[in-house]
C-alpha cells in the first residue's frame, strides 16, 4: 500500500472513531432506519421551544434531551406544588416551591450535556409572546389552558413555525402537529375556546398518571418526524385513552374561512396589551401579570412582610400568607403573582396592591 493511501486509510479510521465516540450517546437512534446520522445530525442542529412544563411538557422537554435536540428552551410561569408529583415525572420534593422551568432545566442538562437548555420563568402572554417564542424549528405544547394555545397558534401562523399540540385530561389525551400553510390549523379544529366549565381540566376531572407520559411520548415522535421532514403530509388528530386502551385517529379538514391561518387575523396574540389577569381554571386563584417586567427584591419585600404574616421565600419565589384573611400569594421576582382564594380579579387586584410596591 502507498503511503499517501495508508495516511487516508489512518484518517479516515480516525474520523469513525471520532464520530462514533461523538455519537455514542445515541447508538440506539443511529441504527434506526427512520433516524440514522444524517437524521441524527439534523436533531443536533435543530431547536425546539416547549410550552409548559407540566406533566407533559416536561416529559417532552426530557426526551427530546436525550434524543439529541441540540437547543431547547421551556417556558413556565409556574412553580412546583405537592400535587404535581403524582404525575410530573421529572420533579420531586425536594423541588417543592422551585420555578419548573427551572428544575426542569437544571435536570435534562445533567442527563445530557451536549445540547442547550434555556429556561424561561414567564407567563405566556400576548404583551411577550413574540419575543419570548422567538423563531425555534418547532414549539410543542406542554400548557394547561386553550387561551395559550390559541395564542401559541397564532404566532406560528403568523411566523409560519410548526408546532404540536396536545393535551391529557381524565384517562384520555390527544395530539395534533400543525404545520403552517400545509396543515389546518387550530382554529380550523377548535374555532373558539369552549365556553367555562365546558372542557375538562386535571384539577376538576383528575388526571390518571400514566396518560400525560404516553402523549408526550406521541406528542415528542410527531415533533421529531416533524424535524427530520419525516410528518405525514395529512393531519391527524390522535386520540388514546389509556384505560380502555383505544387509539383513534380523526382525520381534520382546513377550514378555507379560518379567521387564523386563512384570514390572518390574530386575535389572541393581537389582543390589547396592558397588565394580564387570569382566572386559573379548577384552581381557585387569580394571575397578575404586570405589562412591564421589573426586579422585585424577594429578600427585601420578605422582611417587611413577615411582620405582617407568614413567609417563606427562596431565590426566585415568595409566599406569603395573611393570617387575616384566606388569601395566599405567590410572588415572583419579575413582579407576577398568584393569588390563592379568591376567583375574583378585583379583590386579586386589591391584595396585589396593597403588599407589593412596584
Amino acid at each position: 500500500m502507498a503511503p499517501n493511501d495508508c495516511h487516508k486509510l489512518v484518517n479516515a479510521n480516525f474520523s469513525a472513531v471520532n464520530a462514533r465516540h461523538e455519537y455514542a450517546r445515541y447508538s440506539r437512534q443511529l441504527i434506526l432506519p427512520e433516524i440514522g446520522t444524517d437524521g441524527q445530525s439534523a436533531l443536533l442542529n435543530s431547536s425546539v421551544s416547549i410550552v409548559g412544563c407540566g406533566a407533559t411538557g416536561s416529559t417532552v422537554l426530557n426526551l427530546l434531551a436525550r434524543a439529541g435536540v441540540g437547543e431547547l428552551t421551556v417556558i413556565d410561569r409556574d412553580f412546583v406544588e405537592l400535587t404535581n408529583l403524582q404525575r410530573q415525572v421529572l420533579f420531586n420534593e425536594g423541588d417543592l416551591d422551585l420555578p419548573k422551568a427551572l428544575v426542569a432545566s437544571e435536570k435534562v442538562r445533567r442527563a445530557n450535556s451536549d445540547i442547550i437548555v434555556h429556561d424561561i420563568i414567564k407567563d405566556l402572554n400576548p404583551n411577550n409572546a413574540e419575543d419570548i417564542l422567538g423563531h425555534p424549528d418547532l414549539i410543542v405544547d406542554g400548557s394547561d389552558n386553550m387561551e395559550t394555545r390559541f395564542l401559541v397558534n397564532d404566532v406560528c401562523i403568523k411566523h409560519e413555525i410548526p408546532w404540536v399540540y396536545c393535551g391529557a385530561v381524565g384517562t384520555h389525551g390527544m395530539v395534533m402537529p400543525i404545520i403552517p400553510r400545509a396543515t389546518p390549523c387550530l382554529r380550523c379544529f377548535i374555532p373558539n375556546i369552549p365556553p367555562q366549565g365546558v372542557l375538562q381540566t386535571c384539577d376538576l376531572a383528575g388526571v390518571l398518571n400514566t396518560i400525560p407520559t404516553i402523549v408526550a411520548s406521541i406528542a415528542t415522535t410527531e415533533a421529531i418526524r416533524i424535524l427530520l421532514a419525516k410528518h405525514a403530509t395529512d393531519t391527524k388528530l390522535i386520540i388514546y385513552d389509556v384505560w380502555e386502551q383505544t387509539l383513534q385517529k380523526m382525520s381534520v379538514i382546513k377550514n378555507p374561512s379560518c379567521r387564523c391561518c386563512a384570514q390572518s387575523q390574530f386575535e389572541f396574540l393581537d389582543a390589547k396589551k396592558g397588565d394580564k389577569i387570569t382566572t386559573l381554571c379548577g384552581r381557585d386563584a387569580v394571575q397578575i401579570t404586570p405589562a412591564r417586567d421589573g426586579t422585585i427584591k424577594l429578600a427585601e419585600l420578605a422582611g417587611i412582610l413577615d411582620r405582617i404574616g407568614q413567609v417563606k421565600h427562596n431565590e426566585y419565589t415568595l409566599l406569603f400568607k395573611d393570617p387575616h384573611t384566606d388569601f395566599e400569594m405567590t410572588l415572583f421576582r419579575d413582579g407576577r403573582a398568584i393569588i390563592k382564594g379568591t376567583r375574583d380579579p378585583e379583590a386579586a387586584k386589591s391584595i396585589y396592591a396593597r403588599y407589593v410596591a412596584r
